[in-house]
Formats: C-alpha cells, sequence, structure tokens
C-alpha cells in the first residue's frame, strides 16, 4: 500500500471515494463522488496487524473507515468514525494487480462494497459478501503533492488558508474534544498553518501543539484565539494543563485578549500577540514558560504560582504570587524579591532557541536550527529573520508510529537527523546518537517509552546535538537512566557549539507504572537546558511510594551546564543533583514528593528528608537565579523536609532570590491573601511562605522545621 495520501477509486463507477460534505464528527457517510482532488478525497493506510490498516480521512486521520453498529451484515453502512481499535474499522488489502485492492472488514470478513454498483454521485458505501466484481475494486492512487511536501503520518493536521475555515474549524474541534481531558491517553496531535492569514479559535488540549510553517511568527496570523482553558477541571483549576505547546503564530485575539492557563510542560515560544495574554482562568495554575515572544499589551499573571520569561518583549506584565522570573526580556518588572517576587536577569548569558519546522517560499518543508546567542535581550525576530541554518527534508528521517527503534538508530547511524511525528514509540533498545549536529525535532509530544529496561537515549560526547519536544515516558520494568547527555567521564569543550534540550519532558508515572532510577544525567560540558519538566507522577495511574519509584530526576556532572526553565518535582531522594562547576540555573521550581509512608522511609542518613536541590561539597562555582521548592506530605503529614537547598559555602557559588513553601503549619504567611480562596486542587493552599534574597539571609520557618531556605553543606 502506498505510504502517503491516496485517491481511491472504484473500478465500477470510476468514482472517488469521498467524506461528505468534507465531514470530520462521527457519523459522516463514506460516500462516492465525482473526483475532485479535495482532501476529503485523500486516505492514508496505517498498519494495525496482521496485515490490516486502519484507513484514516485527510480532513481527519483519526476518523477511519468504519462498519456502523459492529455489524456483519450485507449492506451495513460504512461511515468515518474516531479510531479506537475496533476491528469493524479495519480492512485487509487484497492486491489485485495494477494497484488495485479489494477491502476485506476483520469483522465481518465482507467487502467494502458500491451498493447496486451504482455509478451515481453521493452513494453510500457498505459492506457485502465479497463476490470480485468491480463495485468492490478499488485503484488506489498517490495524490500529487506540492513541491517538497512530505508524508507527516496520521497525527498531524496542516492547515492552509485556501481551506474553508468552517472545514479547519471542524478538525480543530474534533481534536480538542478527543485532547481536552486526555490528560494520560496515547494520542498525539499536531496542528500546522502553513504562512497565511486564518479566522478560527485554536483550543488546545492534552498532547496538542500548534505551529506555524512561516520563518516568522508573523508569516501565520490567526484572527481568533490561540488558548487554553481550565473549563473540564472545575473551578477553573488550570494546575493540571500539562503537556501541549504553541509556537511561531502570531494571533489577533477576539476581544483583544488571549488566554494560556497552563502549568508545567506547556512551552509558548515564538508568539505574537497582539494584544493581552492571561496566564490564569480564575483558580490556580501552576507554570510556566514564554521565550522568543512578542506581546504586544499586558501579560497578566493571575492565580500563577510562577513562571519564567525568557528573552521576550511584553507591554508590560501584572500579577505575582511566589516566583516570577525574567530573563533577557523587555517590558518586564525590576529585580523587587520578595516583595513581589521578582527576579530579573537583564540579558541571557548563552542560549539557542528551539529548532523549527517551517516551509519556504517554494512550499518545501525544512526543519531551521537557530544560531547560538551570548549576552541576549528580546527575540530572535522582531527585527527580522533570526541567524541560523535551513535543513532540507532529505536531511531527516521522518518517524511515523509502527517505526521500531532498529529503524530510527538505522537512520541515525547514516547521518540523519529524525523529525518524529505524534505518536507513543515503544523502544526495545536505545536509541544513539553519535553525530555532532544532529537534530531530534519532536512534533506533538512525540512520547518514548523504553522497555524492558533500557536506556531511551544516549548522546555522544559531540558538539551542538539539539534534542527537542520529546517527552520520554519510563517504561514499567526500572531504566537505570532514560537519557544520558555523554558518557560518564565525559570532558570535551563545547562552549563554541553546546548540546542543548528545548521542551524536553521527563515522565515516571501517570499512564502506567514507570520506573526509573534516574530521569537525566548530563556527563557533557557545556550543555544548555531549555526548559525541562522532570516529574515523578503524583496522580493518574501506577503511583504509589513502591509503585512508581524514582530516585532522582536530573544529575549533572559536566561542568559550565546551564538550565533555563527547570522544573523537577516528587522524586524520592534529591531531585536535583549537582557535581559539575561553574553551573547555572535560572528559575527551578520544585515540589518534594507528597507520598513518603513515615519519616523513616525518607531520611539521608540522619537528615530528614532530602534536599530538592544539592550541589556537590567538592563544587567551587555555581549560581542560580529565582528557585521555589514546595513540600506537601499527603500521605503522611507528620513527615519532616529539614531543608530544600544544599550547597557548599564557598563564596563563588551564590543562589539569589528562593522562596520555600510549606503545609506544615496552619499560621497565615505572607501569601495568605492570595491562597486563602484557593479552590481545591492537585497542588494544595500553601499556609506558609518564606523568602531569601541570597545565600547569606536564609530565614528560617516555624520551628517545626518543615523546609528551611538554605543549608551550607
Amino acid at each position: 500500500m502506498p505510504s502517503g495520501w491516496s485517491a481511491v477509486v472504484n473500478g465500477g463507477s470510476g468514482k472517488c471515494l469521498d467524506a461528505r460534505a468534507a465531514g470530520t464528527v462521527n457519523g459522516t457517510a463514506v460516500q462516492q463522488y465525482t473526483c475532485n482532488n479535495t482532501t476529503a478525497q485523500q486516505w492514508s493506510f496505517t498498519p494495525t496487524s496482521d496485515g490490516y490498516v486502519r484507513i484514516g480521512n485527510r480532513n481527519d486521520s483519526g476518523q477511519v473507515i468504519d462498519v456502523s453498529d459492529v455489524s456483519t451484515a450485507d449492506n451495513a453502512a460504512v461511515h468515518l468514525w474516531t479510531y479506537g481499535g475496533g476491528a469493524n474499522q479495519q480492512w485487509l488489502p487484497v492486491d489485485e494487480g495494477g494497484g488495485a485492492y479489494r477491502f476485506v472488514n476483520r469483522n465481518s470478513g465482507k467487502c467494502l462494497d458500491v451498493p447496486a454498483a451504482s455509478a451515481a454521485d453521493g452513494v453510500q458505501l457498505v459492506q457485502y459478501a465479497c463476490n470480485g466484481t468491480a463495485a468492490q475494486r478499488f485503484q488506489v492512487t498517490p495524490v500529487s503533492t506540492a513541491p517538497g511536501d512530505v508524508d507527516l503520518g496520521p497525527n498531524v493536521a496542516v492547515f492552509d488558508p485556501s481551506m474553508p475555515s468552517s472545514t479547519i474549524q471542524g478538525r480543530l474541534d474534533s481534536i480538542f474534544r478527543q485532547q481536552e481531558t486526555n490528560q494520560f491517553g496515547s494520542q498525539r496531535q499536531a496542528i500546522l498553518f502553513k504562512p497565511g492569514t486564518y479566522s478560527n479559535d485554536v483550543n488546545v488540549g492534552f498532547y496538542t501543539q500548534v505551529l506555524g510553517l512561516g520563518q516568522s511568527p508573523d508569516s501565520v496570523t490567526i484572527n481568533g484565539a490561540v488558548h487554553v482553558e481550565a473549563d473540564w477541571f472545575p473551578p477553573q483549576n488550570a494546575t493540571q494543563n500539562f503537556w501541549r505547546g504553541a509556537e511561531n503564530l502570531s494571533v489577533n485575539p477576539v476581544g483583544g485578549t488571549d488566554r494560556w492557563a497552563v502549568s508545567q510542560a506547556s512551552g509558548y515560544r515564538r508568539m505574537h500577540v497582539r494584544g493581552n495574554l492571561e496566564l490564569s482562568d480564575g483558580g490556580w495554575s501552576s507554570g510556566g514558560f514564554m521565550a522568543d515572544s512578542k506581546i504586544d499589551g499586558q501579560v497578566r499573571s493571575g492565580t500563577q504560582q510562577q513562571w519564567l520569561t525568557r528573552n521576550s518583549q511584553l507591554g508590560s506584565w501584572n500579577g505575582s504570587n511566589w516566583n516570577m522570573v525574567f530573563v533577557g526580556s523587555q517590558g518586564v518588572p525590576g529585580n523587587t524579591f520578595p516583595n513581589p517576587p521578582y527576579t530579573t536577569v537583564d540579558r541571557t548569558p548563552t542560549v539557542r532557541e528551539k529548532p523549527f519546522l517551517y516551509v519556504d517560499g517554494a512550499g518545501a518543508y525544512k526543519v531551521f536550527v537557530p544560531s547560538l546567542r551570548a549576552n541576549s535581550t528580546a527575540t530572535t525576530w522582531a527585527n527580522g529573520n533570526a541567524a541560523g541554518t535551513s535543513l532540507g527534508m532529505d536531511r531527516f528521517h521522518i518517524v511515523k508510529p509502527g517505526a521500531t527503534a532498529a529503524q530510527l538508530n538505522a537512520a541515525l547511524a547514516e547521518g540523519k537527523n529524525l523529525l518524529v511525528t505524534p505518536g507513543v514509540y515503544h523502544l526495545n533498545e536505545t536509541l544513539r546518537v553519535t553525530r555532532p549536529d544532529t537534530v531530534v525535532l519532536g512534533l506533538g509530544l512525540a512520547t518514548f517509552v523504553p522497555d524492558n529496561g533500557v536506556t531511551a537515549m544516549t548522546v555522544a560526547d559531540v558538539d551542538g546535538v539539539k534534542l527537542a519536544g520529546v517527552l520520554f515516558d519510563a517504561g514499567t520494568a526500572n531504566s537505570r537512566t532514560l537519557v544520558e547527555v555523554g558518557p560518564s567521564g565525559a570532558a570535551a569543550d563545547h562552549a563554541a557549539n553546546p548540546t542543548s534540550l528545548h521542551d524536553v519532558y521527563f515522565r515516571v508515572g501517570g499512564a502506567h507504572a514507570g520506573k526509573a532510577t534516574t530521569s537525566l544525567v548530563v556527563n557533557s560540558d557545556d550543555v544548555i537546558g531549555d526548559h525541562m519538566w522532570i516529574w515523578r507522577g503524583d496522580h493518574g495511574n501506577g503511583i504509589g511510594w513502591n509503585t512508581n519509584t524514582a530516585d532522582t530526576g536530573l544529575v549533572v556532572n559536566g561542568d559550565d551546564v546551564t538550565m533555563y526553565g527547570l522544573f523537577v518535582e516528587h522524586y524520592q531522594k534529591h531531585q536535583t543533583i549537582w557535581n559539575g562547576n561553574g553551573g547555572r540555573t535560572y528559575f527551578y521550581q520544585n515540589e518534594m514528593p507528597y507520598d513518603p509512608p513515615s519519616q523513616a522511609a525518607w531520611m539521608n542518613g540522619s537528615t530528614q528528608g532530602y534536599a530538592a536541590y544539592k550541589v556537590a561539597d567538592s563544587v567551587t562555582s555555581h549560581q542560580a537565579y529565582g528557585l521555589g521548592s514546595y513540600c506537601f506530605f499527603n500521605v503522611n503529614p507528620g513527615v519532616i523536609a529539614e531543608h530544600a537547598f544544599e550547597v557548599p559555602n564557598r563564596p563563588n557559588v551564590r543562589f539569589q532570590n528562593m522562596v520555600t513553601v510549606s503545609s506544615a503549619a496552619p499560621a497565615p504567611s505572607a501569601m495568605s491573601s492570595t491562597t486563602a480562596a484557593a479552590p481545591p486542587t492537585r497542588r494544595p493552599t500553601w499556609p506558609i511562605w518564606s523568602a531569601t534574597r541570597d545565600r547569606a539571609r536564609a530565614l528560617p520557618l516555624p520551628s517545626r522545621g518543615a523546609v528551611r531556605g538554605l543549608r551550607p553543606g
């Protein structure tokens, strides 16, 4: 079967298989109609098992040809329905030669058929006992594509301005309905807009990434909204709005204000909002990350507990809660921590923006890799195109659902980059990235799950690897490490061309009972981390102290490693261990594990609990700006965390602006006015707040000692 999109033409009537009225909702009739080369007449064939395929329509590849009511009777109608793995949604293509096939339903054993061998437009197809007639024979012909067009798999929707707005909106709504509450599902989606102007409401659910395909965010304009709400989790609670993203778009928001009410793992990059931007929806929210963006109006943080804004340009900012950090940005507040808790660093010392997919002037898909910048401020694009390199699709292996680790490793060994389309990919062997400057770019929260305890990915100690837009989800057999950047003992200098990680997320538990001793180990020098959420699950499936076991989120052994937007939560020992010299962190958010069953189960030798951020005693230089660590022990409230930050007492080890928050005592605090009316959430209403401007001024919390701001090692 062809691997891309194809027209399916009946051998008797000469007419095309068609989704009636370009419909994308469940129950849309699959009919025959005069061939017109529209996307309603383009179909993909995705293998399921044993030679069977699901047949998806290009307007919504999640909608597949389905026999109504799981019927086995002759003349049962055929329509589109969201794929759920049913046998009535799977078809065996039987090759009849010359590109012609008959399609046999897995459930009934009957053939796809044009009833009464009709030649009329609008006749809905049925299943019927296989009889070898032309009414059951279909010619499958790959459709012509634009120059440079590529097959991005079944979970990518690509829109262009020539499409009716209603058709686009129907597809957007269909994706959102599937993903709005799909917190731990296996579905992944990417929504791509080619350059032009659209009038649409883009509501972004779980595991959905919305991307503009221009070289500048202003190449794609959405008149409407690109937004995240918290309607699904009353009362407007955004603390579980994870795993989504918006990139490389401009928005003219209806009413002048757009909303991005998210928590972790929801990157907002290369966005231009011609208006205001709200970061919450009334209930609590726990984000967040914005980079390389321009907001013409005001950003209103609302209930956000913390947020990092990097290399962006704002009209203004309003709001604060615990830890708001601004790095290399314009139009932002000054450094006023702790009242309000703003930490501002004027320039970003060294950073590379995330690679992104775009379409050039000839219609060819390419990936743009931005150049490294030093001591930068504001966006890469507001004054013209960014500096960097474009890579054609001939340099990439396009990874689609069903791909194996062996296939990916073979492509890497051939010198290919990887463009990983939306899906969940199980790995029975480690992915090995060995070539300098390799790009691994995921779309739609593409997810790697290591099986049998393997490490999901290793990166050699080479220059310039870019790993972006992927989620590593620990498998049910314990992995010692999920990702290792550089082998143990790596010592090469990469200052001129460092490896960088962008929107790279790690998860242990939640979708299933995952296990991983350490999620990420960085051995190479000079690595840049640019937005990572490293999370041992506190809710979902497979959650428990002895179930989703995970010692440590991040271990840094390399020197001169820089992290922007580092979120590490709920690990069972130290959340972060930093052994290398010259490290820098700009924004750190942590929650200690909720679930120690007893103090004895959570002891670091004679110390009660583990520090959230541990800098090794051997380290002589380290800088950290804008850090927050929170504790809430909901299994055993009697558990004590002795301290949150543990560092050597040396002059070149400097922590600036820290906050610790605990649920240990009922006394009101400096934050009581903002937390008193907080709704119930995944995160508690925190009654204690402590802030420190630097290492020398750590403020003790009440005598119970649930959290201390900083402990010298």
